[in-house]
């Protein structure tokens, strides 16, 4: 009987104590503190500290809790202004753009017409940078999240106020694109305007990227050389990696690489390598709605890869001259093969390698249509076939994987230009 009455009054108190201070908190948690089997409890709880201290206590909580909700709801509220003033300002310009194209009856590039051997695609210069903004942003919070996930694991002050800076830039960088997007709504001033509007937009990303891949350098040094990723957030023609090394002669070919992009339509161009007179030595490229193909002194060959799902893949090309014959494998399977691509031609020497941009000339000529979207890491180069076997541990991350003994993937050997971004990156990580 006292053990039941002593019980009630304990659930009385705490009652008393929550009180309102319970109400609009949502889901609700019990903290329980250890006290022993013949012990009172709630002798305890008030020798512990008393039932003010014990108030003041739950105050505090429900003060904390309101303040996160405050931030949050604070948080979405931005968020939905600015997806609202998006939205609105790409289906102007698209109305804007269909009476534009009434008018002088379409502005889609005729085949054949001017100097990219590759096409090109119809597009609305102020929808295509909304929607680039849109990417541009995503990226950035995804650096943010990996910065955490890091200063969590090697918490120091350094890196708390890394983040921190990071946090800024990005904020900085939300206010610049709410700003743009007024602007682009109260303007609506045609062309010249939409161009002087996107010139400003890219030089304030591309400033804001430089910063903050500074801030990311400082990562660098705690990483062996290949543990890192190239990231292109955005399908502009003046972002990209350069091999500082050229390749040699050869009469078969592996390449490999980790891939990652949710770019539509087409991811663009992983890489491309043009050599004097031959701007399509070898290029890799998906573009338009057309699949993955990989050219050889200007022949192709159509890849059954599908990787604009925004999740990390491996993949493989083998090719030999003789005969052409070529396999693709996907994520370690070989997923198709074929011949007669540019039989008995040789991969020229002396060449141009680039990663994230089609060559239209040698090393240069770059078209915005092309270029690569998403993250890049891993890009080794063979001069030899790979057995099934030995792509199988590259895709599966096995320790008797092999580095590249014509290109290597080495910190060392690239150099990024226009607000390309590296990160650090292993691929076993992200796949398991």
């Amino acid at each position: 009987m006292l053990a039941g009455r002593a019980a009630r009054t304990c659930a009385l108190l705490a009652l008393c104590l929550l009180g309102s201070g319970a109400q609009d908190l949502g889901p609700t948690r019990f903290i329980c503190t250890s006290v022993p089997v013949d012990a009172d409890m709630c002798a305890a709880s008030v020798a512990a500290g008393g039932a003010e201290e014990l108030r003041s206590n739950v105050l505090q909580l429900r003060e904390t809790v309101l303040q996160q909700k405050e931030t949050i709801l604070s948080q979405k509220e931005t968020i939905r202004e600015l997806t609202t003033k998006l939205g609105r300002c790409e289906s102007q310009s698209t109305l804007d753009a269909s009476a534009g194209e009434a008018r002088t009856g379409g502005g889609r590039k005729q085949p054949g017409s001017g100097k990219n051997t590759m096409g090109d695609l119809s597009r609305t210069p102020a929808a295509e940078t909304l929607s680039q903004l849109g990417q541009t942003l995503q990226s950035l919070k995804t650096r943010l999240e990996n910065l955490e996930q890091y200063s969590r694991l090697n918490s120091s002050s350094q890196t708390n106020s890394l983040k921190d800076l990071l946090q800024s830039k990005i904020d900085d960088l939300e206010r610049q694109v709410l700003s743009r997007v007024n602007t682009l709504e109260e303007g609506k001033g045609g062309p010249r305007n939409d161009t002087e509007e996107r010139v400003k937009i890219e030089s304030a990303l591309t400033s804001l990227h430089q910063r903050i891949s500074e801030l990311e350098k400082g990562q660098k040094d705690n990483r062996p050389g290949d543990k890192f990723q190239l990231t292109f957030p955005l399908r502009t023609n003046y972002m990209y990696a350069k091999v500082k090394k050229s390749l040699p002669e050869m009469y078969a070919f592996t390449v490999c690489m980790w891939l990652k992009s949710s770019a539509a339509p087409g991811v663009g161009t992983p890489f491309s390598y043009a050599v004097p007179g031959q701007a399509n030595e070898l290029v890799l490229i998906e573009w338009g709605n057309n699949p993955m193909e990989i050219l050889i002194n200007d022949k192709v060959a159509k890849l059954p890869f599908v990787i604009n799902d925004g999740k990390w893949h491996h993949i493989c090309i083998t090719w030999t001259t003789r005969d052409g014959v070529w396999e693709a494998y996907q994520d370690g399977t070989q997923g198709g093969n074929g011949e007669n691509l540019a039989p008995y031609h040789p991969i020229k020497p002396q060449g141009v390698l680039v990663l994230g941009q089609e060559q239209d000339t040698l090393g240069g000529g770059f078209d915005a249509t092309q270029a690569f979207v998403g993250e890049l890491a891993h890009f080794n180069i063979w001069d030899r076939k790979l057995t099934p076997g030995e792509v199988y541990n590259l895709a599966t991350c096995s320790t008797k994987a092999l580095s590249g003994n014509v290109i290597a993937w080495s910190e060392s050997h690239i150099e990024i230009y226009g607000g390309a971004t590296k990160w650090t990156f292993e691929a076993c990580r992200q796949i398991n």
